[in-house]
């Protein structure tokens, strides 16, 4: 893997408020706890999220009481893959890039997840470990519920188990557009179609423009393509003025044009 693992923290109970890693101290609360939250706020500030889609105020709030707030910074890992399943978590902010490793320590990366979307899977059985390791790609938090807890939500609210099979779906849907698009597409539209994904999933609009940040290795790695090919159209479309390219990162400055090219 290009990066080693660096960091994973197990969730503490209520009364402790943060836990100490190699990293240094992240902040772990209950979700009544953290500043902007009583129950009843956090219930509002996540009622568009697709997990929480056609499920009541008040049994959001129910939903929200088994959780607690995790909160990472840039290149941390949330867990490592092949670790046994032991936490849901949700992603309330920032955003983190799923990636699964070969025997030889080669990475390649599944999917991007940005505020609102689940990170890996949910338990299958008790023996069901991570099938890849989440690392984030920038500073944000997420809603942190035990395995065995969720387990009993979903039993106990039939709607929030509903959500969850359909996020399953789109990922996979997602996954079964990218490979056609790899089979079947050249590399320009193929690339133009990705970032407008992302634009959606993990941009962040400021000034007229929206900042994604991911390099152009992990965009090559995302579209089955060498880091040579993505520069080179990212350079191009730096002199058409459609994107502003810069150390880690870009900004979508026109999506109208963007939007042409995946034709």
């Amino acid at each position: 893997m290009a990066s080693n693992p660096n960091f994973q923290v197990k969730i503490t109970p209520p009364s402790e408020s943060s836990i100490t890693g190699s990293n240094g101290t992240v902040r772990v609360d209950p979700v009544g706890a953290l500043p902007g939250g009583p129950l009843h706020s956090w219930a509002t500030r996540i009622q568009q999220f697709a997990l929480f889609a056609n499920i009541s105020p008040q049994d959001r709030s129910l939903i929200l009481k088994e959780t607690r707030v995790r909160v990472f910074s840039r290149g941390q890992i949330i867990y490592h893959e092949g670790d046994s399943v032991r936490q849901v978590v949700l992603l309330t902010s920032g955003s983190a890039k799923m990636v699964q490793c070969n025997h030889n320590g080669s990475e390649v990366i599944l999917r991007l997840c940005g505020p609102g979307e689940l990170v890996g899977t949910l338990r299958s059985s008790m023996h069901a470990r991570y099938r890849s390791t989440p690392q984030a790609l920038s500073s944000g938090s997420a809603l942190v519920w035990e395995s065995g807890d969720f387990e009993s939500l979903s039993k106990r609210f039939p709607t929030l188990r509903r959500n969850v099979a359909h996020i399953h779906y789109k990922q996979l849907q997602d996954m079964e557009e990218r490979f056609r698009e790899i089979s079947t597409q050249r590399v320009a539209p193929r690339l133009s179609r990705q970032i407008s994904r992302l634009v959606e999933q993990v941009g962040i609009r400021s000034n007229g423009s929206v900042e994604i940040q991911i390099t152009r290795e992990e965009l090559g790695q995302m579209i089955g393509t060498t880091l040579f090919q993505v520069s080179r159209l990212l350079s191009e479309w730096d002199r058409q003025r459609i994107v502003t390219t810069r150390r880690g990162g870009f900004s979508v400055d026109n999506l109208k044009a963007l939007a042409e090219l995946i034709d």
